[in-house]
């Protein structure tokens, strides 16, 4: 990834006042690209839109996913060159709750999108995120591959398979190199396992109900599903990587227009209650507490992810390994707890992470 071909890039990202689109919106700002993020409100207070200041640091346009129109005109107004895909229902109860809205923003939203970039001309690589939960999960213990069978018994899951298919309709009907005379813009979608990093307040998440619990009056985390797998991984490793596919997409793009998993070392999948364990200790405070049962919706126990696509052919490993990525969560509510300078300790972090040699032992 190189800083010179983000330095006054015009760049779209929806999603951007969530947790991962927050930070992707910030280090982009970080390395002088040109950002207009487009979503709805912050759903969450405290939220890392807010704390990390991301509306001093970009444009930002406060509207749904599938208002055409409005995208429409924040597309024509902006003229952007990439865009970042990342609006999304992203949580697995609340499909459940809620499954119409989920399918309308997880499927609808892509399709919406694409159709929006149709008639801008100055796009020319789009990054869809969907997720590791695509896949039709029978919980193998061998990681999924890119050309397995897409699926889901949940809502969201399920939504999140659908936006895999509809992308790629989508790409293979109105866009290069697929369709004559399609627009130019190439298409790529990437499917990240579990992200943690600080600024995360999403409910039924593991890291924030972590947090609200450890750090508030009752001083424990009750866990629904101790020995739940997933393959975790700090959101900058994923960030990262949509950064290089999108200056790919844009550069040398055959062979990069296609779906990506992006996923921890397999030695770093770990189950929930290891996660919860190794948070606490570095937090320094509270206790964890598993449940006897749990009598609410399914959710899988165990899913991974086969990476070995994306480092061969595009040379990415993870820079932080399991303990670095507890590291860099905890410290950061930490400070947030302390009352630090949010914007500059986010800041901070994204240049310590960009500095780290994923060789080494330890992230300085």
């Amino acid at each position: 990834m190189s800083e010179e071909f983000w330095r006054g890039r015009r760049v779209f990202v929806t999603g951007h006042t969530g947790f991962k689109g927050a930070w992707l919106s910030l280090w982009l700002a970080e390395m002088g690209a040109v950002v207009t993020g487009y979503a709805l409100a912050p759903r969450s207070h405290p939220n890392l839109f807010d704390l990390a200041k991301i509306s001093d640091t970009i444009s930002s346009v406060i509207a749904d996913i599938n208002d055409q129109p409005a995208l429409d005109k924040a597309l024509a107004e902006s003229r952007p060159e990439i865009v970042f895909h990342l609006a999304a229902q992203a949580l697995v109860r609340e499909s459940y709750d809620n499954p119409i809205q989920t399918f309308a923003a997880n499927v609808g939203g892509v399709v919406t999108l694409l159709d929006s970039i149709r008639p801008v001309p100055s796009v020319r690589g789009v990054i869809i995120v969907t997720s590791d939960k695509c896949y039709d999960n029978q919980e193998w213990i061998w990681g999924y591959r890119e050309n397995d069978r897409l699926g889901g018994r949940d809502p969201y899951s399920a939504s999140k398979g659908c936006a895999e298919i509809a992308a790629r309709s989508m790409q293979m009907s109105f866009f290069a190199p697929f369709a004559p005379g399609g627009h130019a813009a190439r298409i790529a979608t990437v499917r990240a396992g579990n992200v943690i990093g600080g600024g995360d307040w999403s409910d039924d998440r593991l890291v924030p109900d972590i947090v609200r619990g450890c750090l508030g009056t009752k001083g424990e985390v009750r866990l629904r599903s101790p020995s739940a797998v997933r393959p975790w991984q700090h959101v900058l490793d994923p960030l990262g990587v949509y950064l290089d596919i999108a200056e790919r997409l844009a550069t040398a793009p055959d062979g990069i227009d296609e779906a990506w998993n992006i996923g921890p070392e397999h030695g770093d999948d770990r189950p929930v209650l290891k996660v919860a364990e190794a948070m606490v200790a570095a937090l320094g405070t509270g206790k964890v507490v598993c449940e006897e049962a749990f009598n609410g919706p399914h959710e899988a126990n165990l899913l991974r992810l086969d990476c070995e696509k994306a480092k061969t052919k595009l040379g990415w490993r993870p820079k932080l390994k399991f303990d670095q990525s507890i590291k860099f969560t905890a410290d950061w509510y930490a400070a947030w707890k302390q009352g630090d300078d949010m914007m500059n300790f986010t800041r901070a972090q994204i240049a310590t992470f960009r500095a780290a040699d994923p060789d080494a032992a330890t992230v300085v």
